[in-house]
């Protein structure tokens, strides 16, 4: 959905997440490329992607995947929400021509108490909470892990639980098969990603990084929980570091890219850069 062509699928989920913020149907909208994520995915380099996008009213929206924990979502997506923000305005402009920016992470670990699949945040008072400052933040996260553990899914009337049955790569064959065919964007992005893939050479390689990337996820987790476990005292931290590096080595080894390495692990680019030569 991140590539100029894609608007129809875009479109389509944004619908289906900023409908539960009270959002109007967006009707038009228009995909800002990244040239260096474009030549990443053309290169078969990545498959993570952040979206952004403008719609007709000036709203900047970015859409950002976290596959796993590392303890700073909250300030992470505000750090990428201020700088779509703030990069928005042109020297000598006015501030009134900031425009509204709205943040969507789709996450695949716990995070946030309650069972809510879906949570969304802006700038309100504290006591009065109808009270909005400024529409100019809003932050939602999807939980993937919550969506799973959902007992009760609608996909017949809610588009949101469609969309998320597509993605869910847990979703048994005949569900995604049955949210396709109820909804023509989820089709536009199922016969996308059919094209994508039918190639067998790209199909192998994609699957490739699929489980270099699940390796790296799982062999952090692995090295964190082994480290607790241990305890502090007897160098948690010294050993976590280097288990780190000895992961990123791996996934460099494995043609991961260098910035996917550092989201997961945490380590510095200059580092895993460090490693790598």
């Amino acid at each position: 959905m991140g590539e100029k062509g894609n608007e129809v699928q875009l479109l389509g989920f944004l619908n289906a997440v900023l409908q539960h913020s009270g959002k109007k149907t967006i009707e038009t909208i228009e995909i800002l490329e990244n040239q260096s994520y474009t030549k990443d995915i053309a290169n078969g380099k990545s498959c993570v992607l952040d979206v952004l996008a403008i719609l007709t009213d000036g709203t900047k929206v970015n859409i950002e995947i976290q596959l796993s924990n590392q303890g700073n979502m909250e300030r992470r997506s505000l750090y990428y929400w201020s700088k779509i923000y703030s990069e928005s305005l042109n020297e000598g402009h006015d501030y009134r021509e900031l425009p509204n920016v709205i943040a969507i992470n789709i996450i695949d670990y716990p995070f946030l108490p309650g069972e809510s699949v879906h949570t969304f945040f802006n700038l309100r008072e504290a006591v009065t909470p109808s009270l909005i400052l400024s529409p100019a933040l809003e932050i939602h996260f999807l939980n993937m892990v919550k969506w799973r553990n959902l007992s009760e899914k609608d996909i017949v009337n809610n588009s949101l639980h469609r969309w998320l049955a597509w993605f869910d790569e847990g979703s048994p064959p005949e569900l995604v098969e049955e949210v396709v065919n109820m909804d023509n964007t989820i089709k536009a992005a199922n016969e996308r990603q059919t094209h994508v893939t039918q190639n067998e050479e790209a199909r192998r390689a994609y699957w490739s990084r699929r489980k270099a990337e699940h390796d790296l996820i799982s062999g952090l987790n692995y090295a964190r929980d082994e480290g607790m476990e241990k305890g502090l005292k007897e160098g948690q931290e010294k050993g976590l570091e280097i288990a780190k590096k000895n992961i990123a080595k791996n996934a460099l080894a494995k043609g991961l890219p260098i910035e996917m390495i550092h989201d997961i692990t945490g380590l510095d680019l200059e580092t895993i850069k460090g490693i790598k030569d």
